[in-house]
């Protein structure tokens, strides 16, 4: 399955003083199986752009194509859309609300009209699969959870309806370094399992360009840039041009070639770095080892 974006356009309000534009004439595809970063500052269109995407808001024009449904066609029901385009918003664990995780997760599932038997199937296959052990909180409170565990229950409640994509809005905003580091770790593994679309938001320019196929740059409602993480982040004075920083070890890299060091265009990754830097300092005997 593919996602197409053609010529998006949504307007807030038009025709009344308070127009304004949210997005303008946006285009891009994504193949069967990508995980998609999107960047772009608060208030860039990006949460406009991801309702979009599940049918949420409607646009002013364009289509948007989710296989091969053209989900901005007149008659699409939404409902099926939205079972199979999975949406997590920012801070998901302020919408728990059941008794137990169990309960909680289950919510979506039996709204699909399962089985008791198809529903605790799947309760347990979410839960296990955002690394929470079934047995030890199925009957527990979700309130009696730390925030990342919050996060992961209200995330299987989403994985729950076995969503063909599963869309993030900001997944690791507010979580304490461990936590932050726990999500993300889940997220790869859901999305090596599942082998589906998932499309994550984040300020955070190192998690995108580690853990993106594809980066999608969005400003002030118009797309920037798409392309590899790559390609991206080696577009330095475009991202600079829209207020966005490099990764943090991109920054570092960048800093030691402009003083001299031999190194490699735009490096993504610690690992990377540490390998480019210790070439630099070997190979004209300037350091030994």
């Amino acid at each position: 399955m593919s996602i197409r974006v053609k010529n998006l356009t949504h307007i807030y309000e038009p025709g009344l003083p308070t127009e304004s534009v949210a997005l303008e004439d946006v285009s891009f595809e994504i193949e069967d199986g990508e995980l998609v970063g999107i960047i772009g500052h608060t208030g860039s269109g990006k949460s406009t752009l991801l309702q979009h995407l599940n049918g949420l808001l409607k646009p002013t024009s364009g289509q948007i194509i989710v296989g091969d449904t053209d989900i901005t066609a007149r008659g699409v029901s939404m409902v099926e859309i939205r079972k199979r385009v999975g949406l997590v918003f920012q801070y998901p664990e302020y919408q728990l609300f059941e008794e137990t995780v169990a309960q909680d997760v289950a919510f979506g599932p039996k709204n699909l009209g399962l089985t008791r038997e198809e529903i605790d199937e799947r309760v347990r296959e979410a839960l296990e699969l955002v690394g929470l052990p079934y047995e030890e909180v199925a009957e527990r409170s979700p309130f009696e959870l730390s925030g990342g565990q919050k996060r992961r229950v209200a995330i299987a409640g989403v994985i729950a309806m076995h969503p063909e994509v599963l869309i993030l809005d900001e997944p690791t905003a507010g979580l304490d370094p461990k936590a932050h580091k726990d999500v993300l770790k889940m997220i790869e593994e859901v999305h090596r399992r599942t082998g589906n679309i998932t499309i994550l938001v984040s300020h955070n320019m190192a998690d995108i360009a580690r853990l993106s196929d594809k980066v999608i740059v969005i400003d002030s409602g118009r797309l920037v840039t798409v392309g590899t993480p790559y390609e991206v982040f080696s577009q330095h004075e475009k991202l600079e041009g829209v207020g966005l920083a490099l990764p943090p070890v991109t920054q570092f890299t960048e800093t030691l070639r402009s003083r001299g060091m031999d190194l490699s265009d735009t490096i993504l990754s610690v690992d990377q770095a540490a390998e480019e830097i210790y070439r630099a300092l070997t190979s004209k005997g300037k350091v030994r080892i």
